[in-house]
This record gives structure tokens, sequence and C-alpha cells, in this order.
């Protein structure tokens, strides 16, 4: 992303934006310096439900919030089985897929799609999906930097299997007055409010519950009227690279729904979650200097550069 901005490029930049916290906050960099138009993949923030639930929430209605969860139960991920090194297929430039990972013999459980899991290139579940969900856990709280971050998981379902991402995940990022926690599973469906994906906001009046389908209200008694499911009416995805294509037109990255500052600040946040479960500790965070108040967790903010590579300098 980097290399093409200062080439003068327009980007369209899948999520999660940077597998560092390093790396997220190169590419706001690189952006703003060379005053292009770069779009992030969360391409919920162009459906109109979402911008509906999000008004409601900003409301009052619900009362006051004290507990925003976020969450993904993947059913359609299942295990992965160890599969043994192969050659590298033909027409695979490997050298250049690896980039700046480690070195390592092919397999195929770390080519398409199933990178996800690895360290190496991603952050499973939490980064993967945590940066569309609790996107809008911030969205509708209105905060950025949380205080504290703790993490507990661990591959409960498929010990044995080829992943090293936690199949299972609770993080808790803890505010003043709330806390947003977030919750993964590898696996199963049946998640909370009976959706496998979604984001709830818990207030004293009642919780208002979206995802990709609609949103809907849940009242607490008789304190509020419910408010039924409105549902999603428009393609997301559609709409998303209109607006980008829009921006590039008018050259006006301000009209962006998912602008790189958007998109680093939630890969970043989501990180924090990952590095909670790696360290094993309740880490706190100095939103003025950008780390965390212990050494250890510290170590996982910069990007591990290998086979040449070099971080890019912006």
């Amino acid at each position: 992303m980097v290399d093409a901005v200062k080439a003068g490029k327009h980007v369209y930049v899948e999520k999660p934006l940077g597998n560092s916290i390093q790396e997220c906050e190169a590419m706001v960099m690189a952006a703003e310096k060379y005053k292009r138009i770069v779009q992030v993949g969360q391409w919920q923030r162009s459906q109109q439900h979402f911008k509906d639930a999000m008004d409601f929430v900003h409301s009052g209605k619900l009362g006051k919030v004290r507990l925003v969860k976020a969450w993904a139960y993947q059913g359609w991920m299942k295990s992965i089985p160890v599969k043994p090194d192969t050659a590298v297929p033909a027409g695979v430039h490997y050298d250049k897929w690896l980039g700046p990972a480690k070195s390592r013999a092919f397999n195929p459980n770390r080519f398409h799609f199933e990178f996800r899991w690895f360290w190496d290139y991603a952050g499973g579940l939490m980064t993967d999906w945590g940066v569309h969900m609790l996107d809008y856990a911030l969205m509708g709280m209105k905060v950025s930097d949380p205080k504290s971050i703790m993490a507990a998981g661990g591959k409960f379902a498929y010990p044995d299997d080829a992943a090293e991402t936690p199949d299972t995940l609770t993080t808790v990022f803890e505010f003043d007055d709330f806390n947003i926690q977030w919750e993964h599973a590898n696996g199963i469906d049946l998640g909370p409010y009976n959706r496998n994906h979604g984001v709830s906001f818990i207030g004293n009046k009642g919780t208002l519950v979206v995802d990709r389908q609609g949103w809907e209200v849940i009242p607490e008694g008789d304190r509020m009227e419910a408010v039924p499911l409105q549902p999603s009416k428009d393609d997301g995805l559609k709409m998303h690279m209109h607006n980008f294509v829009a921006a590039i037109q008018k050259n006006d990255s301000s009209i962006l729904n998912a602008p790189v500052q958007i998109g680093a600040h939630i890969a970043i946040f989501s990180q924090m979650g990952n590095i909670a479960y790696k360290t094993g500790k309740k880490l706190y965070w100095d939103k003025q200097s950008r780390k965390f108040t212990d050494d250890q967790a510290n170590n996982y903010l910069r990007a591990q550069y290998n086979n040449g590579f070099e971080f890019p300098v912006v």
C-alpha cells in the first residue's frame, strides 16, 4: 500500500488494514503524505441500516448503555487438518507472497483463505471479523482508546489441528463507565440473540441488536417500545465500491465511508485484543504515547520483517 501511494496510485485495501499496530500507523502516514484516496474494505460502513442503527443508539432511547457485545460465531470455519509441506504450485511467486513474513516451506494450509489462522500473516477471527463488528461498537459509543484490555481463550474446539490462532476467545475492553466485550467461536453458529455475528448495545431501557441482515430493539420489560426488525435493503459491498470511485472522481477523501484512518484505528483496536491474549495479562493502554504500560506487550507493536524486506520509510 505504501509503495502504491508513493507511485501516485489510489488504493482499495482489504481489512484488517495491517498485521501490526506499527504497520497501520505507517499506512495512515503514507496516505496523508502522498494525498491519495485510500478506502478500506469495511463495506458495512456503506450500508444504510447500520447508519440507522447508530442513529437510534445515539438518540439515547436505550437509556444508559453499560455493556456492548460484539461477536462472530462462524460455523463454516471448521477444523484445519494438518497437511504436509509441498512444492510451490506453478505460477505462484511464493517469495513475493511471503513478503516480510518468516521464510517457510510452502504449505497449502497457509495459502489461499486459510492464511487467516496463522500469526505470520493475520490475527484470526479477532481481526478478521473483529474489525467489522467492533468498528460499530466504538461508533455507537463514540469512543476510541480503551483504558485496559483482557483476553482469554485458546484452541478449545480443535486443539490438534493446524491453525495457530484461537478458535474460542473472549476479550474485554474497559472504558470509563462501560465495557465492550468481544467473543468469537469457530465451528458453531449459535451466537448471542441467535445470530452468528452482530453487535448489541445493552441499555437500561432496552437492547439494540444489529448485524448484516438488519437491526431491532428488544425492550427491557415495559421501559420502552420494541422496534421490530428493520431489514437491510441495499448491497453494502457495491455501495462501498461506488463510494470509492466517487471519491477518486472528485479527488476528495473526505467523502470516503471507510478511509485509511478508520481502518487503522479499528485494526489497532483489534490487535490490542490479540496482544492481550498472547501476553495473558490485563494490559493498560497509554493513548498519549501510543503504547502499553507493559514492556512485553510493547514488543508486539512492531512488525518483524524478514527475507530482506525492510519496513517502509514514509
